[in-house]
């Protein structure tokens, strides 16, 4: 990414341009002002401890000892690591300082603003993975779901980065449990050593042990389970204009298609309008599918891991292989094909659906494709 690579600290000096950074990005002016908790924060504003945690970063004898492409990779997630606390930031009734929600609003902020500046997937993915769970490493010992959160910041990024990223973040404040939390983020480097997760991804038995461990809480991640799939579904993943309707043509032209977007001209439903007869139709069509053991295409734009669940519950109770393929294509390139549509998505609700957009991971299906059709 060429605008965080003429950004990153270098050798000799290895000094963060804050400046340069501040003119750069409108996003971390929007940092400014931001208050945070003073027990936790002493340093002051949400600005201030981005800088102070970029300047941690730099400082970091393991940082510098990465690759120059690694180096910029993490010092991307930490000046957007706080993304989201401008809009998730509250002064509750007993003057606490609160920004609950703010690491996963930072994972679809953060997908965003990459998307936008043209990030390679697999990087954009990496970094708002990190920016997802940088405050796991924090507390890690108090989280029941800490081994699923480990294999999955392994199958998106590393854990090791995860680990800097938090000292950094830790080391950019002023607060007085500073050498606690160190040894929390020492102790959960171990415990990804352990688990055999901490510099690359957990490998599992199979696709479908990887698919049953990540649907089954408790689940042994060593457990070869028995594959008794008996058909295989592709679920398609996109914003309106990536080019569903032509990745099928392409690559899947034989078999059957269920697709919201007809089913809504069938139906005369408006995309502004509600989808519940759409989505209700879609279901009971995919049921048909599934009862006969026939293979077919799910084609919607399924942007949100909650959408995306439904599909792939149903599916794995008949049985079902998932495949997920999600397709992507610049934001320029999906607002033309969709002005050019007879039937075009509302702007409101394409906005809409950009800033609910999760992109599938390996942890939802047997398979997940990231297809840029430009």
């Amino acid at each position: 990414m060429q605008a965080f690579e003429e950004l990153c600290p270098s050798p000799p000096g290895w000094e963060v341009p804050w400046d340069r950074i501040w003119d750069r990005f409108e996003w971390i002016r929007q940092l400014e002002g931001v208050p945070q908790d003073p027990i936790h924060h002493g340093e002051g504003d949400v600005a201030t401890h981005t800088r102070m945690a970029a300047e941690a970063l730099a400082g970091l004898p393991q940082w510098r000892a990465r690759s120059a492409e690694e180096r910029v990779r993490l010092f991307a997630a930490v000046l957007l690591h706080d993304v989201a606390k401008p809009g998730c930031t509250r002064i509750e009734q007993d003057g606490r300082i609160t920004a609950s929600g703010h690491s996963r609003a930072g994972d679809l902020i953060t997908r965003r603003l990459l998307w936008e500046m043209g990030a390679p997937i697999a990087w954009r993915e990496h970094v708002a993975a990190l920016v997802r769970h940088h405050q796991v490493p924090f507390w890690a010992l108090e989280r029941p779901d800490l081994e699923r959160i480990a294999f999955r910041v392994s199958l998106l990024a590393r854990n090791d980065d995860l680990a800097l990223l938090a000292t950094a973040d830790l080391l950019g404040r002023i607060c007085t449990d500073t050498d606690e939390i160190l040894e929390n983020i020492a102790l959960y480097q171990e415990y990804c050593v352990e688990l055999n997760c901490l510099t690359a991804p957990r490998r599992f038995p199979s696709d479908h042990a990887r698919f049953t461990y990540f649907r089954t809480p408790g689940a042994d991640p060593n457990y070869a389970a028995y594959d008794d799939t008996r058909l295989t579904v592709t679920v398609l993943s996109g914003l309106p204009g990536v080019g569903k309707d032509y990745w099928i043509a392409q690559h899947r032209p034989d078999l059957p298609v269920v697709s919201l977007d007809e089913l809504r001209q069938q139906l005369g439903v408006d995309p502004a309008d509600d989808q519940g007869s759409v989505v209700a139709a879609a279901y009971q069509a995919a049921r048909e599918y599934l009862r006969a053991g026939t293979p077919f295409v799910w084609n919607a734009t399924n942007v949100s891991r909650r959408l995306r669940e439904r599909c792939v519950s149903l599916i794995a109770s008949y049985r079902g292989r998932v495949e997920l393929v999600a397709l992507e294509a610049p934001p320029e390139v999906i607002r033309a094909r969709n002005a050019a549509r007879p039937n075009p998505v509302p702007e409101a609700v394409l906005d809409r659906l950009v800033r609910r957009w999760e992109t599938p991971d390996p942890t939802e299906a047997h398979t997940v494709l990231w297809v840029e059709n430009v």
